[in-house]
């Protein structure tokens, strides 16, 4: 195998994944205006994608350990290609969320192969400047999203963001198939067989309430879709883990669930990112729908989020050596609630607290479950990791739509208060994590990272 053929597939198959769960915060507002959609159907546009992701990457890691990892990574490219083509062609809001669904499903198979494939590739000496070069591709993908985004809505309109994958997710396919690997081993514990149906149930709880959140403003808390969305949510995830403890080869297994450490960071993420990504759905609008800027003017106020990010990957590793993972992750939960409160501004100051905050977060929460993931479970918990990353900024979106964070007027900014709090739940998470032990530097915003 050529090494080097192999990081450039896997970077980009990674980046691809990251880019379309962010490029789409700032096209949405065309989105809507074009193809006639509710509130409601906008926020799944991007819900739809996130929550098939976070569904089946951990079965999608599995499933490359069966059959073989490149394997999956030319299926998922390929399909990848094939539903962001369909989207680029969809007539309808409802299929656009249809066809997201299904670019999630292939999104799943692409993102654990392409690190899996790393790991065949390159010793284990050169192992990790070759995960740094897939993680720095990453983080600029997500960061630079929104920006992308804009550019392509001003020079064309919001389909020429799906325009833009089919290349490159063909390229994808393409260097997959100039790789010629051994195949995987059929005994050991990557060939255990795992049911889709806890997947399925995840997926299906995660959607019921994501359907009853964004229903608020139509049917309001006490009318009959919210109730009976709440209900079927609580339900299927009473069926969730009654399968998880009962199952001989659950979802999440035994020893990671006991591990407080790993179950703090997986609360931290989901907490963080559904406050921050809510933020952004919600910033969009304000500035877009009430204060009248463009997909691109609203792209570059941005700025600061995206470049801080990135920049501040290093020093959160470095204060997490410093002070522990406890203190950087309560500073920096802080910093995300305090730039969310204050995004109602529409300034760039706001946007950077939060980039700053955000990714202070993100490296402590990925480092501790580097750190302290059961032995033998290390893939687990990266999938879980990933999971949580994506439920995170389903959950925002719907609380933020929920809020009335696409409707029209002035009332677009109410679901910034809210969201704070969302994201201040992250402080009793942050408290339960290590404190001055030391936690591997791991950088990379979150869901984007593996």
């Amino acid at each position: 195998m050529r090494p080097a053929v192999a990081l450039l597939a896997s970077a980009a198959g990674a980046a691809l994944v990251a880019l379309d769960g962010t490029v789409l915060i700032v096209v949405q507002p065309a989105l809507r205006r074009d193809l006639g959609a509710s509130a409601a159907q906008v926020q799944w546009t991007s819900t739809a994608y996130l929550l098939t992701v976070a569904a089946f990457l951990v079965i999608a890691g599995r499933l490359g350990d069966r059959y073989g990892h490149p394997r999956l990574l030319l299926t998922g490219s390929l399909g990848f290609a094939a539903a962001s083509a369909g989207i680029a062609l969809a007539p309808g809001a409802g299929w656009v969320i249809a066809l997201r669904a299904v670019q999630g499903l292939f999104g799943a198979l692409l993102q654990p192969a392409t690190l899996a494939l790393l790991r065949v590739a390159y010793p284990r000496e050169r192992l990790g400047p070759a995960v740094a070069v897939r993680t720095a591709a990453i983080a600029v993908a997500a960061a630079a999203g929104p920006l992308i985004g804009g550019v392509l809505v001003a020079r064309a309109d919001w389909r020429a963001v799906f325009v833009l994958n089919v290349p490159v997710a063909l390229a994808i396919a393409v260097l997959t198939s100039a790789l010629r690997v051994p195949p995987p081993a059929r005994a050991g514990a990557g060939a255990e067989r795992l049911g889709a149906a806890a997947p399925a149930l995840l997926a299906a709880a995660l959607g019921a309430c994501v359907y009853a959140l964004s229903g608020v403003p139509e049917h309001g808390w006490t009318g009959a879709p919210t109730l009976l969305g709440c209900a079927a949510a609580v339900g299927l995830g009473v069926l969730f883990v009654r399968g998880e403890r009962r199952g001989e080869r659950p979802l999440v297994p035994a020893a990671v669930a006991r591990s407080r450490p790993v179950a703090a960071s997986m609360v931290l993420l989901m907490a963080v990112s559904a406050g921050m990504f809510g933020a952004l759905f919600t910033a969009t609008f304000l500035l877009q729908d009430v204060r009248g800027l463009g997909p691109l003017e609203t792209g570059v106020r941005v700025l600061p989020l995206t470049a801080l990010m990135v920049a501040g990957a290093p020093v959160a590793g470095r204060a997490v050596r410093r002070y522990g993972a406890r203190a950087t992750a309560l500073a920096g939960t802080g910093l995300v609630v305090a730039g969310i409160a204050g995004l109602g501004s529409g300034g760039p100051v706001a946007f950077g607290v939060l980039g700053t905050g955000f990714t202070a977060v993100m490296v402590t929460a990925t480092g501790t479950v580097v750190e302290d993931a059961p032995p033998g479970y290390a893939g687990v918990v990266g999938g879980l990791k990933q999971t949580a990353a994506n439920v995170g900024p389903s959950l925002g979106i719907a609380v933020a739509a929920g809020a009335g964070a696409a409707g029209a007027g002035t009332d677009a900014g109410a679901a910034l208060p809210v969201l704070a709090g969302v994201a201040a739940v992250g402080l009793a998470a942050a408290a339960l994590l290590p404190g001055r032990t030391p936690v591997g530097e791991v950088s990379g915003p979150a869901g984007v990272t593996g």
